[in-house]
């Protein structure tokens, strides 16, 4: 038997995250090797898994890759690992539209065959919770849930009453809570969580998760309901032709610090597979482009809350600027793709110049209206570039 469990919640904000974390960190301190999985397309939520495991956390995107896909990243990640944890998007049954299940965490438990554990927030309610997870249950792939797991409870008191509903009710057991403390939430900002290369230090942080869990949460009844079959997997992404040695043809430099860091670890493992070598720079430490690379790839993160810094980088942005105008093939997406604007305008109105290779300036997208917008383009994420 395998061992893996879906950690899904009734909707965002319930502390999926924060549940998550704690647990790995708990496992992690009895020895247990733990491997990260987030669903959906989710950047940041995965940094955390990194930090607490030592494990790259990867993401499982139904909609995206597809089932058989969703099941080959699963088992190439779970390799050596005693217990696989998938953190969940949003509610459990929120994905690609209202009326189906797909791209949803339901889904991935299904192509999985993973067993669910769902976090309720029970602030001011009590019996009210059980009638939150038969809802659950009756819908869609509810019956995957084998145990539930209450946040935010004001007391150990509270927490029974809720409990003894649910079990009654639910025929489902409870196997703990979280008891109400502003210590224990995660800090956000627009588009959810400061990412954890931002927060520097945390392993004071993970103990402190890691003992509230151990506390308040049977672990031991955790890697039982975790108990599951193999997964039967076909290779789709990495077929028999990709894994053969090959000699390096091309060398790809990676932008990658806490300005860039939005990676999927399959998309640099792919280019590995068929023959480039990635090499990595950080623009913030002032690592200008390698002179021998091939190609540059400049990723996602957030270059706003680093801009004074990154517009001090002469030798970077004129090394980058360079490159590109000699040919060298460029993708740069999200923060990568504001880098090479013009400059990056702050909340305050701030300006820092950047790269300069896109006669644009990025704004956040609450600094520009509508009737401003380029013909042709659409206020998608939380920055655009907008015309001078």
């Amino acid at each position: 038997m395998d061992r893996r469990i879906v950690i899904a919640g009734t909707g965002s904000g319930v502390g999926k995250t924060t549940l998550t974390i704690g647990i790995m960190a708990a496992l992690q301190k009895r020895g247990i090797t733990v491997q990260g999985f987030k669903c959906g397309p989710d950047y940041i939520d995965p940094t955390y898994h990194s930090a607490v495991t030592g494990r790259p956390s990867r993401n499982l995107d139904s909609w995206m890759t597809g089932s058989e896909a969703v099941k080959e990243i699963f088992e190439r990640g779970s390799q050596a690992s005693d217990i696989s944890i998938i953190e969940g998007v949003m509610g459990m049954f929120d994905g690609k539209n209202p009326l189906t299940d797909e791209g949803s965490t339901a889904d991935i438990g299904r192509i999985l065959g993973a067993p669910i554990v769902l976090i309720v927030n029970i602030a001011s309610m009590a019996r009210s919770a059980a009638a939150i997870v038969k809802g659950f249950q009756q819908f869609g792939q509810g019956d995957s849930i084998v145990g539930v797991i209450v946040n935010r409870a004001g007391s150990e008191g509270h927490y029974k009453m809720v409990k003894q509903a649910i079990e009654q009710e639910c025929g489902v057991p409870v196997l703990g809570y979280l008891p109400r403390d502003a210590n224990i939430e995660l800090p956000e900002r627009h588009l959810g969580l400061v990412p954890s290369i931002e927060r520097g230090e945390l392993q004071p942080f993970f103990e402190f998760l890691a003992e509230k869990v151990t506390a308040h949460i049977d672990l031991d009844l955790l890697l039982d309901l975790a108990a599951a079959e193999p997964i039967d997997c076909k290779p789709v992404l990495f077929t028999s032709k990709d894994q053969l040695e090959v000699s390096k043809r091309v060398k790809i430099a990676i932008a990658k610090d806490a300005a860039f860091h939005f990676y999927y670890p399959e998309n640099l493992e792919l280019l590995e597979a068929g023959g480039a070598e990635c090499v990595f720079f950080s623009p913030l430490a002032g690592e200008v482009v390698p002179l021998d690379a091939d190609g540059l790839y400049i990723g996602g993160g957030f270059p706003e809350e680093f801009a004074e810094r990154l517009a001090a980088e002469e030798a970077v942005k004129s090394s980058v600027r360079s490159r590109i105008e000699e040919g060298i093939p460029t993708l740069a997406e999200c923060g990568g793709f504001m880098f090479l604007t013009e400059q990056i305008v702050d909340t305050a109105g701030n300006e820092f110049p950047m790269v300069g290779m896109i006669p644009r300036k990025s704004h956040h997208a609450n600094q520009v209206s509508s009737a401003r917008l380029p013909r042709g383009c659409r206020c998608r994420g939380k920055l655009l570039a907008a015309r001078r």
